[in-house]
């Protein structure tokens, strides 16, 4: 049963990329042996395969072609069984590929009908009550190719001698610095073989002639570690200072995009754990929380050069502004989504950016940066509703800006706020002081909540109003829970479960006070009659339901 490739193809020469790779060939042997599925009994034929690494787990794994690329070829190639155990809930198609996404257990006994991650925490769960298994946690590292044939990156501080081999450059002549008179328009090797005065060194160790290193560290090499740098960058001593690091760190916040999730982030945790194994860092781990925002996406497919369908962003901030282009960005929806470029949403967002400037200039006569705050129990109600939405918008916006940086729906919240304080200008003839007090804080406080979104907006609007220093220095602004609770509520009154008035009361009424205003409502008297009261169910500050009959 053994099965041969072309030499080129070679399992025992072939590379573990080569190995791994999806496009090549499968080679196996049958090992004319067989073990037993613990969990339904049955007999599983074993196999050696090329793909199968020693190194993944403990190199002895159970092949599920019907959801594996690389077992479901190696089964189709040598007619093994396909049985499917994860059911794609869209589709009633049999399988033609891997199916590799989720869906629900189907041909698993006691599991049917889970979903498969529920299902392979059931299993789990059963194998470990029955003894012939558990749940485990591995990890593995990639071998990392550090060198470049190129120009840009850190030259790898290394000579070649003749006589002493290989030798690490001396810690006197670090950093050794990338050549500058290099040829750029060679082709086929890197820039920096053109360069004599670079190459040719002496040896540290005997002070014969030497050959440098002419390759370059990937970028990753620095940027799994630049952080550390940033907070003691000019230290000519040692890499930095440990005890300043140890102050800083760990970042409190990390944001990138899920490429940077298997590479970047985890080459950076496995710097920092060794650094902490050689006694420079009292941490281990690099950043504090992780935010992995989406991708930009135009006409659904990932904004890219090769694919022809970015924006110029250029064009954008010419015709619309930059603010616009961040408020569209961040407005459209949470940040770990990706979301689609839209012409009509940028056109949109430079349309609310208008009517802001609209309010705040049409009222500026009216409305001043240094205002006082006023006693809202002497205010008109539409006064009182205003620093009530004044409040109930700085609180929400704080909770939405701390809770993973949710700028869509801070922006969903300035916009209403732009819509009670156009509402409240309209209504208004003539100003008087506390209305000038009350409309001064609430243009500070939008002109202070826009900031972190439209920063040049803010600024020009926050000078306007006659505000000292930039805004983006000011203090965030602070709500009052008191505040935020209305004076009254609407009550919705219910006979016999239709809705039958609303009714404004005071916010908090007892339950006697709330059917006392109901039962006095004259569309409410109406609707009883001389019917019976049967019931009433209260709903405090939201509904009444008065049972007759």
């Amino acid at each position: 049963n053994e099965y041969s490739q072309p030499e080129s193809l070679d399992p025992k020469r072939a590379s573990e990329i080569e190995r791994l790779s999806t496009e090549r060939v499968k080679t196996g042997v049958a090992l004319g042996t067989h073990v037993i599925n613990p969990l339904n009994g049955k007999k599983v034929s074993v196999w050696t395969a090329d793909y199968a690494l020693v190194e993944y787990g403990t190199g002895a794994v159970m092949a599920v072609p019907a959801h594996d690329t690389r077992d479901f070829e190696f089964a189709e190639k040598f007619n093994l069984p396909i049985i499917e155990v994860i059911k794609n809930p869209q589709s009633d198609e049999p399988l033609s590929s891997a199916y590799t996404e989720a869906g629900i257990m189907v041909n698993s006994g006691q599991f049917d009908g889970l979903s498969n991650e529920e299902g392979k925490k059931k299993i789990t769960e059963f194998a470990e009550e029955n003894g012939f298994g558990y749940a485990k946690v591995q990890y593995r590292l990639r071998d990392w190719l550090i060198s470049r044939q190129r120009y840009w990156g850190a030259p790898i501080p290394v000579v070649y001698c003749e006589k002493c081999g290989m030798q690490p450059v001396s810690d006197d002549q670090l950093p050794v610095l990338l050549p500058e008179d290099v040829d750029f328009k060679v082709v086929g090797k890197s820039p920096i073989l053109t360069s004599n005065t670079f190459i040719d060194t002496t040896c540290p160790a005997c002070g014969g002639s030497a050959k440098r290193d002419t390759d370059t560290m990937d970028t990753f090499i620095c940027s799994s570690w630049y952080y550390l740098r940033f907070i003691d960058p000019k230290n000519n001593e040692k890499v930095f200072n440990s005890d300043l690091v140890n102050k800083w760190m760990n970042v409190d916040q990390y944001v990138g995009g899920i490429e940077h999730a298997i590479l970047h982030l985890l080459y950076s945790r496995f710097f920092v754990k060794a650094l902490k194994d050689r006694g420079l860092l009292n941490f281990d781990e690099p950043f504090e929380n992780l935010l992995t925002q989406g991708m930009v996406l135009k006409d659904g497919s990932k904004m890219s050069k090769s694919k022809g369908n970015t924006v110029d962003p250029d064009e954008i901030f010419k015709s619309y502004g930059a603010d616009t282009a961040r408020l569209f960005i961040l407005s459209d929806s949470p940040p770990e989504r990706d979301f689609d470029w839209s012409d009509a949403g940028v056109e949109g967002c430079y349309k609310f950016l208008n009517r802001v400037w609209r309010l705040i200039s049409g009222v500026q006569e009216h409305i001043t940066a240094n205002y006082t705050e006023v006693c809202a129990d002497n205010l008109s109600k539409e006064n009182k509703e205003l620093l009530r939405k004044i409040h109930l918008t700085i609180k929400g916006i704080t909770a939405d800006i701390g809770n993973e940086f949710q700028f869509n729906t801070v922006i969903s919240k300035c916009r209403e706020f732009v819509n009670a304080m156009s509402e409240y200008v309209n209504a208004k003839d003539a100003y008087t002081e506390d209305d000038r007090a009350v409309l001064s804080q609430a243009a500070a406080t939008l002109i202070k909540l826009l900031a972190p979104v439209t920063p040049h907006l803010a600024e020009e609007l926050w000078e306007g109003i006659g505000g000292t220093g930039s805004v983006h220095v000011l203090e965030w602004s602070k709500y009052n829970e008191e505040l935020t609770v209305a004076d009254t509520v609407t009550l919705v009154v219910q006979i016999n479960g239709k809705v039958r008035d609303k009714l404004e009361i005071p916010n908090n009424s007892s339950n006697e006070e709330i059917e006392n205003i109901a039962k006095s409502s004259e569309t409410v008297q109406k609707f009883i009659g001389d019917k019976e009261i049967r019931k009433i169910i209260v709903v405090p500050n939201k509904l009444i339901n008065i049972v007759v009959g």
